[in-house]
């Protein structure tokens, strides 16, 4: 195939109520293509040909849903729930049922293309307000029906699937509604299904719509940003892009709303109170397994775009980024928003993207070898000054470590195309190339060894790609979040290699996830993770909340997970590393 003639990519809008269509990221219409570059990158990379391109594989999942599946639930609780929010908002169809039991992981993805599914509701309810969650959960607690929450549906750890069947409650319908906006406590109150772009183009309008003194920002920008709802940040524990500066869902949450088995209950809108164990904290991070948030209110900032300031380098090695990387942090002169270090593979395949080769080889000459430099994005954000100073820091300690500035441009670039990227997995798909990710979190002392064992565990494996950056950075460490890509075999080929990406992670000192939240997928790891005392902790609220667990139950963050299925780091594992630490 030559390499001017472009691959025949996807181009029609997926047909209505088909699989394809619930697999897809994104709007209907909406594609990004990967550009000549890219897919030459790709082709290399996994020592492909360009044969490979020349048509799509098989199962697209273009075929209407139609599944053969007879209700679990009988008439009489249909009627019921009917009798609760009307007729009109309780959906039994295939596909409503398929779409609304399938969040966004590579392997439901898969299952979708191939026309194949597996656990999925038995009905769609619609509440229209908290007091039908309320009334709902109360009649599935009476008859022991299992209830999941859905709001965006963006889930990459298959957080979303009713396992044991029941009803899923659809969120984003009717309980999308911004509720208000407390200028003087510097809040807002939102529903739990507001799609999180309505939300920031609401607080972005603020002034217009709700006759406010400033417009605001929620500061949370994660890369699922179009298709994720802000109900979903609080149970999974998300973070943003520019969470450096805003916090992640932990930090800006203020206050909120729970329908339980067991009763309804909000937490206190206080700064601060020395009034026992937050209840609030211990619901963040639940993922639907205690109840349903039907209610909260985050913390918002002023929305300032003229001041934000953009800023980009390069460093010759990972080594000399992180570096500067922890001293930003640890500088005491202010965070910036977006900070981002690509590692030497992820900052070639930018290169090759965006760059020339007559830059690369200027650069070389210059001691920023390929493989080994490490393009650094970042933004600094608030009031001017505040801004500007971050910035100006941040350049002082990038150049004391080697760095070239390179200028805002690369970032605004990144910022320019940052949610669309995930869309390239989709035509990757329909030629057998398979492209994900793991996240992890680690402290600045043992970065290294989690990064050298992930990076060297992937590149073990014959033709596979992996591009690793840090993008959420804290005084006492970061996050490492790695791409990694492969030839399609096998679905059980492919979660082997994924699995044991995470086994070295874990064993290497890393958590088991960041900000994606644990879901199922990851629930075998929680346990060795945590430990005993504070799993049992964390089943002892289950069944505070959940006695008869009907709230998203299936091994959902690990609570009732066989012995069997759990994962616990190697006798082998390498441990944390001490490096630096002093004992007093």
């Amino acid at each position: 195939m030559d390499k001017k003639e472009a691959p025949d990519w996807y181009k029609p809008p997926a047909p209505e109520r088909s699989y394809r269509s619930i697999l897809k990221l994104g709007k209907p219409g909406e594609v990004k293509h990967p550009s000549d570059s890219w897919r030459s990158m790709v082709t290399e990379e996994l020592g492909l040909d360009e044969e490979h391109f020349r048509e799509r594989k098989h199962e697209e999942g273009n075929s209407t849903v139609s599944i053969d599946r007879p209700l679990g639930l009988s008439h009489t609780h249909i009627t019921a729930l009917e009798s609760i929010v009307g007729g009109e908002n309780v959906a039994t169809d295939d596909y409503s049922r398929v779409k609304f039991s399938y969040g966004k992981l590579l392997d439901e993805a898969i299952e979708l293309r191939r026309e194949e599914v597996s656990s999925i509701c038995d009905v769609v309810v619609h509440p229209r307000d908290k007091n039908d969650v309320r009334a709902i959960v109360a009649y599935c607690h009476e008859h022991r029906i299992p209830v999941t929450a859905f709001g965006g549906g963006s889930s990459v750890t298959s957080g979303l699937r009713p396992e044991f069947g029941g009803i899923v409650l659809a969120l984003r319908t009717h309980m999308n509604k911004v509720l208000a906006i407390n200028e003087k406590n510097q809040t807002a109150v939102v529903q739990p299904g507001l799609m999180t772009p309505d939300y920031e183009d609401a607080l972005n309008n603020a002034r217009t719509r709700y006759g406010t003194a400033h417009d605001y920002t929620c500061g949370h920008f994660p890369q699922s940003f179009p298709l994720c709802s802000v109900g979903g940040w609080v149970p999974t524990l998300a973070t943003g892009q520019a969470s450096t500066y805003y916090g992640d869902a932990y930090d800006i949450v203020f206050s909120q709303e729970y329908v339980t088995p067991v009763g309804s209950f909000k937490t206190h809108d206080f700064p601060a109170t020395a009034t026992g164990p937050k209840v609030g904290d211990i619901m963040k991070g639940s993922e639907g397994a205690f109840g349903v948030l039907v209610e909260v209110t985050y913390k918002i900032f002023r929305y300032l775009p003229d001041n934000r300031q953009y800023f980009g380098f390069l460093f010759p090695s990972w080594e000399q980024a992180i570096t500067a990387g922890r001293e930003v942090m640890q500088g005491e002169f202010g965070h910036p928003a977006v900070f981002r270090i690509s590692d030497g593979e992820e900052t070639e395949t930018i290169f090759r993207m965006y760059g020339n080769e007559l830059v690369s080889r200027f650069l070389e000459m210059r001691g920023f070898k390929k493989m080994q430099r490490c393009l650094v994005l970042g933004t600094a954000e608030g009031e001017k000054h505040f801004a500007k100073h971050v910035k100006k820091m941040v350049k002082k300690i990038s150049r004391q470590n080697g760095a070239m500035y390179v200028s805002g441009l690369p970032t605004k670039m990144w910022e320019r195309d940052r949610y669309s990227h995930p869309l390239l997995r989709e035509d990757m798909m329909d030629f057998d190339i398979l492209i994900d990710t793991v996240e992890t979190s680690v402290n600045w002392e043992n970065i290294d060894s989690v990064y050298t064992a992930m990076r060297e565990f992937v590149k073990g494996h014959p033709n596979t790609m992996c591009l690793t950056h840090a993008s959420h950075f804290y005084p006492q460490g970061t996050n490492l979040y790695c791409i990694f890509g492969l030839r399609y075999t096998s679905l059980e080929d492919f979660q082997t290699l994924r699995s044991g990406i995470v086994d070295r992670i874990v064993a290497a000192g890393g958590s088991p996830s960041h900000h994606h939240g644990m879901g199922r997928l990851l629930a075998p790891w929680i346990e060795g993770h945590l430990g005993r005392e504070q799993m049992d902790i964390l089943r002892a609220l289950k069944r505070h909340f959940d006695p008869h667990n009907i709230m998203n139950p299936g091994a959902l963050l690990g609570l009732d997970l066989p012995e069997d299925q759990k994962r616990r780091p190697s006798a082998q594992s390498p441990g944390i590393a001490t490096k630096g630490t002093q004992t007093v």
